[in-house]
């Protein structure tokens, strides 16, 4: 028989304190029954001696605390899992959303997942692609891995997320691939162009979509992407599929754990936010990866808008030590009208020579990519003398790089979001653009693959 509380003695935005508690435990779900029959749910977040701390998921408006009790389960919040969840949408508490059946569970499994063995952690090396030339042909996305997008507010990264859901696949295996979609603390419309573009495109049937919107409350908004992750978990290592975890954007996650540290009179860290942002982001990323001996795995896209497209944030500053790398979205393109504006620069992937190359995508990748990053880099700096000096005083030979920096921008990055292309064409592409160049400046790449793939010029 469980015990119920009738000494609930404050609430404060989202927080209730219940005293003269008995063994409870942290990040316990608990009942709160109003005298009217209402229930509300809370999990615990503190406990001292006899008194617990909870945390509301539906807020505390209207909530009578006198004639209120408390109810403690015994257990963590749990997600209900089956391989029915393929085509569902569900909200941020992982409840059906999409007007369909409750899902009859084949298991409940913890939102905060189990810890993988570091020891049992197999290395990410197989080629995902994404059919954007600008992720597949420099920043390459390797299977297991945990890849960021950075944008800025205003930025089309939920063009880019839908794109990545509906156009990533593993080549070369006939294995089940799956998506997994968390948008947190979006608006209705975001929420209608992500779940409507997947419907239209087929992309719905091997997608399972969590939707926290912006009027949701903050606790639902630290669930949803744990509750992501552990449908994830369960297709990759239950069912053995290839799963891709897109959670966008991680920067309403960080305000709504900021609000409840604020909440909970916390001395704050850096700009406000808690001091354990970065344990608390690196339990999400950590999910991701790939396990010895069982042939599912994680691939995970956090995408995050910068405030003040400041890298320096301790949003994506984190981000970016716990991760691999980087997809960083531009402003200056965007306004030049290339999409996806992603800028290939700085952005990087740390494990991409480990997906690419003979085998995995084609022997000139590497090579190629290696040539397009310094061709690209001198054609920026030529056009920059360009503008200070004027074009007179530019070399031939720096003429050709600005042409090939521009044609860059337009032909690969800018391919717009609904143009899948495989890897040949990508790495055709990057020979084409390469190709304006004169040959003795192609310096990076073999002469063997010089001669097999570099176009032939026509005679004048």
């Amino acid at each position: 028989m469980r015990k119920e509380y009738r000494t609930i003695k404050e609430v404060a935005g989202p927080l209730m304190l219940v005293e003269q508690v008995e063994g409870v435990k942290y990040d316990e779900l608990v009942e709160i029954e109003q005298a009217n029959g209402e229930l509300r749910r809370g999990r615990v977040l503190e406990i001292n001696g006899d008194k617990a701390l909870l945390q509301l998921f539906e807020g505390s408006q209207g909530l009578r605390i006198s004639d209120s009790k408390a109810r403690f389960l015994g257990r963590s919040i749990e997600l209900a899992v089956a391989p029915d969840m393929l085509g569902r949408v569900f909200n941020g508490m992982g409840r059906p959303k999409d007007g369909g059946p409750a899902l009859i569970p084949e298991k409940m499994l913890d939102m905060n997942g189990a810890p993988i063995n570091p020891a049992a952690r197999d290395y990410p090396n197989e080629f995902i692609q994404t059919g954007i030339s600008a992720i597949d042909g420099l920043n390459t996305l390797v299977r297991g891995q945990k890849l960021p997008v950075f944008s800025g507010s205003g930025l089309p990264h939920a063009n880019l997320a839908a794109q990545i859901a509906r156009q990533a696949r593993v080549r070369g295996t006939d294995e089940s691939f799956a998506v997994v979609f968390a948008a947190v603390g979006i608006t209705f419309e975001e929420a209608d162009f992500f779940i409507s573009d997947f419907r239209a495109t087929g992309a719905i049937d091997r997608t399972v979509t969590f939707i926290n919107l912006a009027n949701d409350p903050a606790i639902e908004r630290i669930a949803t992407p744990r509750m992501a992750l552990t449908a994830a978990e369960y297709l990759a290592y239950d069912l053995g599929m290839h799963v891709l975890v897109i959670i966008t954007d991680i920067t309403n996650y960080a305000e709504a754990l900021r609000e409840v540290s604020a909440a909970r009179k916390e001395v704050p860290g850096r700009r406000g936010y808690p001091g354990y942002l970065y344990t608390d982001l690196a339990t999400m990323y950590e999910r991701a990866g790939r396990i010895k001996g069982n042939a599912g795995s994680i691939t995970m896209i956090p995408i995050l808008s910068m405030p003040e497209d400041d890298i320096t944030h301790p949003i994506p500053d984190l981000t970016g030590y716990i991760t691999e790398g980087q997809i960083i979205l531009s402003r200056d393109l965007h306004r030049r009208g290339i999409t996806p504006p992603i800028n290939v620069l700085p952005s990087l992937s740390r494990l991409k020579d480990k997906g690419i190359g003979k085998g995995k995508t084609r022997e000139d990748h590497a090579d190629t990519m290696n040539q397009l990053f310094a061709a690209y880099s001198r054609g920026k700096d030529a056009k920059e003398l360009a503008v200070i000096l004027g074009d007179a005083a530019l070399s031939d030979v720096d003429k050709l790089y600005a042409k090939f920096s521009d044609a860059f921008e337009e032909k690969y990055i800018s391919q717009g979001f609904y143009t899948n292309r495989s890897i040949e064409e990508t790495l055709d592409l990057g020979w084409e653009l390469l190709s304006i160049l004169p040959r003795s400046e192609l310096k990076r790449i073999k002469d063997v693959y010089l001669d097999k793939y570099l176009p032939k010029k026509e005679e004048a």
